[in-house]
C-alpha cells in the first residue's frame, strides 16, 4: 500500500527548462563574486563541486559538507571570504529569478489531493541547492505552505539523485518503506531511478528530461491532469483498499 508521495520540484511542481534556468542562475551569481573569482572559473568550480556531491556515497557527510570542501579547495579561499556572499545572493538576488520559470496551479491541487487522501508528502528535489534556494522555488510553485513532511535540501541530505541511496534516505526520513512510496517526476534518469529501490513511479509528461540511458521502468505516466485524477479517484498505483490515517 502506498503511504507517501514524493514530488520532484524543478520541472514537476515548478514548470521550468532546468538547463536554461541553471545558466541564468549561474549568470546572476557570477558577478556577485567576480572580485574574488573570475566568472568562467567560478562556473567550472561550482560544476566540479556539484559533481563531487552527486558522486558521494559517504553517509557520514552531508551534501553541503562535500560541496564546501571541494569548492574551497578549488578556489583557495577561506569560507568566511565567500560564503557570506553566497548567502546574501540566495537571500536577496535569487528571488528575482522567478520570472524565468513558469507556474502551474494544478500542481498545488495535486499535492493537496495527496494530503487529502492521507498520504505523507515530500519535496524530493535534487538536494544540490541550499535550503533558502529550494524553499524560494517552492514559493514560486505556490506550494510552500503545504504540509510537506520532508524537503530534501543540501544542508541535511547525504546523497543526491540519481544515487539510489538518496531515495532510501527520503523513505527513512518519512518513516516508511521504499515500496510504500511513489516518486513523481519528469526526469527519466534522476526520478525514475527510484524504481531500483522498490518505489513506484509516475513519469510526468510536462518538461520531460531523458538523457537516453539508463532507462528505467515506470508504473504510470501522464499529464498533471491525469495525475490529479489518479490520486483523487484511487487509480493505478494510488488504488487503496481503505483511506489512510492522517
Amino acid at each position: 500500500m502506498i503511504k507517501a508521495c514524493l514530488f520532484d520540484l524543478d520541472g514537476t511542481l515548478l514548470p521550468m527548462d532546468t538547463e536554461a534556468f541553471v545558466k541564468i542562475y549561474l549568470g546572476a551569481l557570477a558577478p556577485q563574486v567576480a572580485h574574488l573569482i573570475p566568472p568562467d572559473k567560478l562556473v567550472k568550480m561550482i560544476w566540479h563541486a556539484t559533481e563531487e556531491m552527486i558522486k558521494n556515497v559517504d553517509e557520514n557527510v552531508t551534501n553541503e559538507q562535500v560541496f564546501e570542501r571541494v569548492f574551497l579547495q578549488l578556489c583557495g579561499l577561506n569560507k568566511g571570504d565567500i560564503w557570506p556572499i553566497f548567502d546574501r545572493f540566495y537571500r536577496d538576488e535569487f528571488p528575482k529569478l522567478k520570472g524565468h520559470v513558469g507556474h502551474n496551479p494544478l500542481m498545488r491541487e495535486v499535492v493537496q489531493a495527496a494530503v487529502d487522501k492521507g498520504y505523507k508528502v515530500a519535496v524530493a528535489t535534487n538536494p544540490v541547492f541550499p535550503k533558502e534556494a529550494i524553499h524560494e522555488r517552492m514559493r514560486w510553485a505556490g506550494v510552500d505552505d503545504l504540509p510537506f513532511e520532508v524537503v530534501t535540501v543540501y544542508e541535511e541530505m547525504h546523497f543526491c539523485k540519481p544515487q539510489p541511496k538518496y531515495y532510501l534516505e527520503v523513505a527513512k526520513r518519512l518513516g516508511v518503506q521504499p515500496d510504500e512510496c511513489v516518486m513523481i517526476g519528469n526526469d527519466m534518469q534522476e526520478d525514475m531511478v527510484a524504481s531500483t529501490v522498490g518505489m513506484k513511479t509516475y513519469y510526468l509528461h510536462q518538461h520531460r528530461i531523458d538523457r537516453g540511458r539508463p532507462v528505467y521502468p515506470f508504473d504510470m505516466e501522464g499529464t498533471a491532469e491525469e495525475l490529479l485524477a489518479a490520486i483523487r479517484e484511487g487509480k493505478g498505483v494510488f488504488a487503496q483498499d481503505v483511506k489512510l490515517a492522517n
